[in-house]
């Protein structure tokens, strides 16, 4: 929880190449946000906001790219004046995407989430390699074997642990990794001597906010991309606590996200969604009251409330949390592949719709300079892995499923999970995601919580056979009959 909560901002103000005093300001922060937003989930506000489910917020891996094309081309202010604006929208689209979910299917929102880590692997590379080239130590074999070496340590924690032990390989790690960095004259604490042991981050630290249209965009389809990752979330822990998730609660819950874009656009932080690390908790402790949640996110709080401590993780050392972020980024594309798993593609233009869309949205990522002859805007919108990948599978999808709102023939339901996995989020810290517990546990219900306007009443459809090429997951939601029919 609280390694997912750190990372996010380390590798954005790594990207952004703000200095560690200015990291330290994200990590506060950022920990305080999801705090906040972990217990308004937890204990709910009013009718207004909060799902009221055990459910853990952080700050999600979706949004790093876009804000640093953003900072790159406007600066810092302008990230956090269309974090805010996003923030604005999705507590005004909470409850309409509540309804409309099913614009976003497995196809779609894998796709995303795959494109979400293959995009990001870029930067962990760079951390750890170095990200000036005229360095005497850029590439330098030294850096590597560090991160490697954290890459290993995160392998034999993951095989070898047990119960917790086994869920904080990324914490073990990283403090691992950085007593091996110390003699390496790789590791800078020069900050921690003068930050404060209590406070909290300045409102708009960066100066005031700036509104570029392009960059409100950009974050408000990103926002979008979180709706559909916490209503898997959200649709799992219902599940796994025996509670039905109506779309007034789905609605409360994703209002929760967007209110985190508003506190993080003023406090300097990060759009929270939901941790599927939590669902995987939830599982194995059997632990489900919600209030469990409420307190860990009033430990967050306190944390964020501790600057000497942000400014400790803010001196990690760059192939240290590289090394990490390898690992993050690439498990945030495996669960989108496995996503893509619950997809037929036999007899579909599924197939078609998964290639275009990776593959325009890893363009620019590929070769930075693609879209180098458009004007900003474009370059802001579309040189976004997250936003392009998002905007053409979107796209698509509608274009091939033929009606709006009409999933793409052979897709299962969004909102449902697929047996097997976690569902798709923000990743576990030091675990590759597996869920055996949950497998074949989801049923067609989730699909109705997703869709107010299907019929509870209808009759479910026969099981595909095996050679149907459906997979394990067109079992998951079966009921919902495949478009066209």
């Amino acid at each position: 929880m609280y390694t997912g909560c750190v990372t996010v901002p380390l590798v954005f103000g790594a990207a952004a190449g703000l200095d560690a005093a200015a990291i330290a300001v994200l990590i506060n922060a950022d920990l305080l946000i999801a705090g906040i937003v972990t217990v308004i989930q937890g204990a709910g506000v009013g009718r207004v906001l909060g799902v009221r489910m055990p459910v853990v917020a952080g700050a999600a891996f979706a949004g790093v790219g876009p804000m640093i094309l953003i900072a790159d081309e406007y600066g810092v202010q302008a990230v956090y004046g269309s974090m805010l604006a996003a923030g604005l929208f999705g507590l005004l689209a909470a409850v309409p995407f509540a309804r409309v979910v099913r614009f976003f299917p497995p196809v779609v929102s894998g796709v995303v989430i795959t494109v979400v880590g293959l995009s990001l692997i870029e930067i962990g590379v760079h951390l750890v390699i170095g990200r000036d080239p005229e360095a005497a130590d850029h590439a330098a074999p030294s850096r590597i074997a560090l991160a490697a070496g954290v890459v290993a340590v995160i392998l034999l924690v993951a095989r070898f642990g047990r119960g917790f032990l086994s869920q904080v390989g990324v914490l073990v790690g990283l403090v691992l990794g950085t007593v091996v960095a110390v003699p390496m004259g790789l590791v800078s604490w020069s900050g921690v001597g003068g930050a404060d042991w209590l406070g909290v981050s300045a409102p708009f630290h960066f100066g005031a906010p700036q509104f570029p249209v392009v960059g409100v965009i950009s974050m408000c389809v990103v926002m979008l991309v979180l709706f559909a990752e916490s209503t898997a979330g959200l649709l799992a822990v219902a599940d796994l606590t025996g509670r039905e998730l109506t779309p007034k609660d789905l609605a409360r819950g994703l209002a929760a996200d967007g209110l985190s874009g508003v506190l993080g656009g003023v406090f300097n932080a990060f759009i929270d969604t939901v941790f599927s690390q939590n669902v995987g908790l939830v599982s194995m402790t059997k632990v489900r009251h919600r209030h469990v949640a409420t307190a860990a996110g009033v430990i967050l709080v306190v944390l964020g409330l501790i600057p000497k401590l942000g400014a400790v993780v803010a001196g990690l050392p760059e192939p240290v949390v590289g090394g990490v972020g390898l690992v993050m980024f690439a498990t945030v594309a495996a669960v989108g592949i496995d996503t893509l798993r619950t997809v037929r593609f036999e007899g579909t233009n599924n197939l078609l719709v998964v290639a275009v869309a990776i593959g325009f949205g890893m363009a620019p990522v590929i070769a930075p300079d693609f879209y180098a002859g458009f004007p900003d805007a474009v370059q802001i919108v579309l040189g976004s892995a997250v936003t392009g990948a998002t905007l053409v599978a979107f796209l698509l999808n509608l274009f091939f499923s033929g009606a709006p709102g009409k999933a793409a023939a052979g897709t299962v339901p969004v909102g449902t999970v697929p047996a097997g996995t976690v569902p798709m989020g923000t990743v576990p810290a030091g675990t590759v995601p597996t869920g055996e517990d949950r497998a074949d546990e989801v049923t067609a219900d989730h699909a109705d919580h997703a869709d107010p306007g299907r019929k509870r009443d209808r009759p479910r459809e026969p099981e595909p056979s095996a050679g149907s090429g459906a997979g394990t997951g067109a079992q998951v939601g079966s009921g919902a009959p495949p478009a066209g029919r």
